[in-house]
């Protein structure tokens, strides 16, 4: 049964309604065509007027939202189950909040990197929830690493709501894995693409975020903060994270027009989660083609537009 956020209750009300008519029509042969055609076209009024209208807040319910596919779900899609995971830091341990490994797409090899979380209480707990360990970014690296060894580009998928701040991965050197992160990653000579397919939080989400092009899902958020985090340090009180999203500019649409991001991937109209199938193959065509146009830059100039592009973030003439 799926999940409805409070806002997509009136969706899910229309929905009973054509259920409701079809059981009718079935139990009764009962000719309820008409019926439920008056019904499926006020869904599909209902829906565009409800998702063009969407609040940054919702937008971060979205990107939270349980049935939405997380990074394997895109990488098993996009390389048709040609997919290789690779494990461990060579240091410490295994992160499971953090996979990667060698990727095929239409028979070009890619090496894949992400944020993993749970689809259930089980699996978020040993996914940490999507927060990763230093030995999570420092797999991460090895593994960019290694594509750059044998020329092969990155793609990475972000998904997080933080790394993890426990005192362990603070003993561990948190903090330093993630800043080694962002500085070798400036300078790694293969094609970068980062897509933010969920929440991008903080540092948690740059450790693996530094590329040619980073690109968000439409009903994704990107911010130094959660907006309820913001709202327990403004207001003490996370009854004002609404407030908290709307001044964050942490929506999709903020982020491009900021210039912190090269651009949107649109969702199907009621999000990533309602219709998999299409925002697979739309994330498949769109790093497709930015491979295609980022390998036609040689490596060093590659290397400094990269390196440009951050650096003249948040600088204004």
């Amino acid at each position: 049964m799926s999940i409805y956020l409070d806002f997509e209750e009136p969706l899910k009300a229309l929905e009973d309604q054509i259920a409701k008519a079809q059981e009718i029509g079935q139990d009764a042969e009962l000719d309820m065509t008409d019926k439920i055609k008056a019904l499926e076209l006020k869904l599909e009024e209902k829906t565009v007027e409800i998702f063009s209208n969407l609040t940054p807040w919702q937008r971060v319910q979205l990107s939270r939202h349980p049935e939405r596919p997380y990074t394997l779900a895109y990488i098993d899609a996009i390389t048709h189950g040609d997919f290789q995971e690779l494990h461990g830091d060579r240091n410490v341990g295994d992160d499971k909040a953090m996979v990667g490994g060698w990727g095929s797409i239409d028979g070009k090899t890619v090496m894949f990197i992400g944020q993993q979380k749970g689809m259930n209480t089980k699996m978020r707990q040993y996914r940490n929830f999507g927060m990763a360990n230093p030995e999570g970014y420092r797999k991460a690296l090895r593994l960019m690493k290694m594509a750059e060894k044998f020329n092969k580009p990155i793609v990475t998928f972000i998904d997080t709501p933080g790394a993890f701040p426990g005192l362990e991965a603070e003993e561990r050197g948190q903090g330093e894995a993630i800043a080694r992160n962002i500085y070798e990653m400036m300078n790694i000579k293969v094609p970068i693409i980062c897509i933010i397919i969920g929440e991008g939080a903080s540092g948690g989400a740059l450790g693996i975020g530094v590329g040619d092009k980073v690109i968000m899902l439409e009903n994704t958020w990107y911010s130094v903060i959660s907006p309820e985090s913001c709202s327990s340090i403004l207001w003490r009180s996370w009854d004002y994270k609404e407030k908290a999203a709307e001044a964050l500019k942490l929506t999709s649409e903020d982020m491009k027009r900021l210039k912190l991001v090269d651009g949107i991937i649109k969702e199907p109209i009621n999000g990533a989660h309602r219709n998999k199938e299409e925002m697979f193959a739309t994330v498949k065509r769109e790093v497709k083609r930015q491979i295609t146009l980022l390998s036609k830059l040689e490596p060093l100039e590659r290397c400094e537009k990269r390196m440009n592009k951050f650096i003249d973030m948040g600088v204004y003439k």
